[in-house]
């Protein structure tokens, strides 16, 4: 099941913290929310605790047998409650199958699979999940369901989804648990739900990785992409990442493009992240992931102001994810890279006239659309052609809005004959625009 994960090579002592807590709390049948900000390497961190070999052993340890079923909401054609619960008994059945389970309950975890497809039938279908969750539990195995990305049904959300939730774990009297990843808590996220969600999962924050950490995914994915960077080069590299899996990762990719690392000093390091537009997107969507308040309060920081005790407390999100950390009883942003893309865009905004050419990731959205004009490109299509590079990592749903946005401002200032169509929860056509 593991096979090639690159997580499941990394130490087992990998961010062993979180793992430990993790490992404890799904020992005792707890339901879990981690929250970290966007990108900051939650899903690098399950793909570890999901397939790597010692977990259990290592982080559980309680002689029972344990199910984990990763559900990736990224797999989601359509955002809505149907596809949700429908692809939620699609893991339910996979994992099953790559498991220990006796034939006779995969076979029948999978004839629930198809006829709640043939059914077309939500009630019957949450009831096929409550079937093959019993199913699991009466052979004697503990199940985890990992919500990945939680927080993208969000918009899809109904008052009894929760309830619905609960019902699964009481029809396993409470064997039955959850992992919800999110970059916001479930409270903040789930306003309306009815059901108590801070006792419903408790929190976990992940935080930017410590160095033993990066230095776990730098190792790996160094031999990966064969290439050697001097001490003083990989000092920098860490310490302008500072903890983001996501800038790191990235970086690596970058670097690897320039054939053996290509950079001989920290400036050049630095200038190379920073222009490149993959770095530019994260950190842009880093920056549109936080409140009003939030980027108040970033923005003191950044000018060496003071944030008082109660703009610390209503804010604590900044502090609680490490978005902002205290270096020598000091408040500082958690990377070189960041602050950088905050100045870049108080230099920006001071420019007079608009930027209309399109960048390289731009041009090839374009080129997409227009070799589909009047069809629909679906996501997926999208990540392969546009995002190759980040097969391992993911794309949001963010990055690529964001992208489709900026193509469109650029074609209307151009005069373009063409427009972006949305077409919701499936994808983008280009369309001439009518006269």
């Amino acid at each position: 099941m593991n096979a090639g994960v690159i997580e499941a090579q990394y130490s087992i002592n990998f961010r062993e913290k979180e793992a430990r807590e993790l490992g404890e709390r799904l020992k005792h049948r707890q339901s879990v929310n981690i929250i970290g900000v966007k990108r900051i390497g939650i899903s690098n961190f399950l793909r570890f605790f999901l397939y790597h070999k010692d977990i259990i052993k290592t982080y559980i340890s309680d002689n029972r047998q344990h199910l984990f079923i990763p559900i990736d909401l990224n797999d989601l054609i359509e955002l809505d409650i149907y596809p949700f619960w429908t692809l939620t008994l699609k893991r339910i059945a996979d994992a099953s199958e790559a498991s220990q389970l006796p034939q006779a309950a995969k076979d029948k975890i999978g004839s629930l699979f198809l006829n709640s497809i043939q059914s077309q039938d939500l009630f019957l279908l949450i009831d096929s999940v409550r079937q093959a969750l019993l199913l699991i539990v009466g052979e004697g195995f503990l199940p985890t369901l990992f919500f990945i990305r939680f927080d993208r049904i969000a918009e899809v959300f109904t008052p009894s989804f929760f309830d619905n939730l609960q019902g699964l774990r009481d029809a396993t009297h409470q064997e039955l648990s959850y992992v919800f990843t999110s970059f916001r808590s479930l409270n903040s996220i789930f306003p309306a739900a009815k059901t108590s969600l801070s006792v419903f999962a408790q929190i976990i924050y992940m935080r930017p990785a410590v160095g033993k950490d990066m230095r776990i995914i730098y190792e790996t994915y160094k031999h990966r992409y064969n290439f050697h960077l001097n001490s003083a080069i990989e000092h920098a590299l860490f310490d302008m990442v500072n903890g983001n899996v996501q800038y790191l990762q990235l970086a690596l990719i970058i670097l690897a493009e320039k054939k053996n690392g290509g950079v001989k000093t920290k400036e050049e390091l630095f200038q190379t992240l920073v222009h490149d537009e993959r770095i530019t997107l994260q950190s842009e969507e880093l920056w549109e992931s936080i409140t009003k308040d939030e980027k108040r309060a970033l923005a003191k920081i950044l000018k060496n102001e003071i944030i008082t005790p109660e703009e610390k407390e209503k804010n604590i999100y900044l502090w609680d994810t490490g978005f902002v950390m205290e270096q020598k009883n000091k408040d500082m942003l958690f990377s070189p890279l960041f602050k950088e893309y905050l100045d870049g865009r108080e230099k920006e905004d001071n420019k007079i006239g608009p930027v209309i050419h399109l960048t390289r990731k731009e041009h090839m959205l374009f080129t997409l659309l227009e070799s589909h004009i009047g069809n629909i490109c679906e996501r997926e299509e999208i990540i392969e052609i546009v995002w190759p590079e980040y097969k391992e990592l993911g794309v949001s749903d963010w990055a690529i809005d964001r992208l489709v946005a900026r193509v469109r401002v650029k074609l209307k200032q151009q005069n373009s004959p063409y427009e972006i169509v949305t077409v919701r929860t499936r994808g983008y056509k280009l369309s001439a625009i009518k006269e």
